[in-house]
């Protein structure tokens, strides 16, 4: 597996898990406890979900989990294709407010580290598309946070600039500049 550090987000890791490939098609090792440990990713994850949105142009997020149940994520893709987007929501980091997107394919296999401390949100490329993801806490509700997925201040550079399908809890979040943040 080659793990690469974001540039910019530097907690923040692309992997791409190596693909064994023969006549009958290919195996990949996607997840590995000890491999991610000793690369700096320390997480007990504890929760997997999977995620399917039908149309091109569908965006969900930009979520989060606050404390005690503040959630890191590894997101994959295993149908289609999403652009995939991380924002630094820690105050007081010299990266607040800055974020960085990965293409995540069924056909790259590439899967994207998110940390604690970090808004997750994606762009669906194509129409079927997939995700499997893994969480380091449980769901909670009541601590479910979310930041408008366009926050000029953001200025998330989207893929696609047309035919944005938002559900109503999305369209209607704060701006990070509004946010009552928990991560400091």
């Amino acid at each position: 597996m080659k793990i690469v550090v974001d540039k910019l987000l530097n907690q923040v890791n692309l992997l791409t898990p190596t693909r064994h490939h023969d006549t009958r098609g290919y195996f990949a090792e996607t997840y590995n406890q000890n491999v991610l440990s000793n690369n700096g990713i320390k997480e007990n994850f504890v929760q997997d979900n999977h995620s399917l949105s039908l149309e091109t142009g569908t965006v969900r997020g930009l979520h989060f989990q606050s404390p005690p149940y503040e959630q890191a994520k590894l997101i994959r893709c295993v149908n289609g294709s999403i652009f995939d987007v991380c924002v630094d929501i820690r105050k007081g980091s010299n990266t607040f407010g800055k974020w960085t997107g990965y293409t995540l394919t069924s056909k790259n296999g590439n899967q994207l580290y998110i940390p604690i401390g970090f808004a997750h949100g994606f762009m669906v490329l194509e129409p079927n598309s997939e995700i499997i993801y893994k969480c380091s806490n449980f769901y909670s509700p009541e601590n479910e946070g979310v930041i408008f997925w366009n926050d000029p201040d953001i200025n998330i550079q989207w893929p696609l600039q047309q035919n944005h399908i938002v559900n109503e809890k999305d369209k209607n979040a704060p701006l990070l500049k509004n946010l009552n943040n928990p991560f400091m």
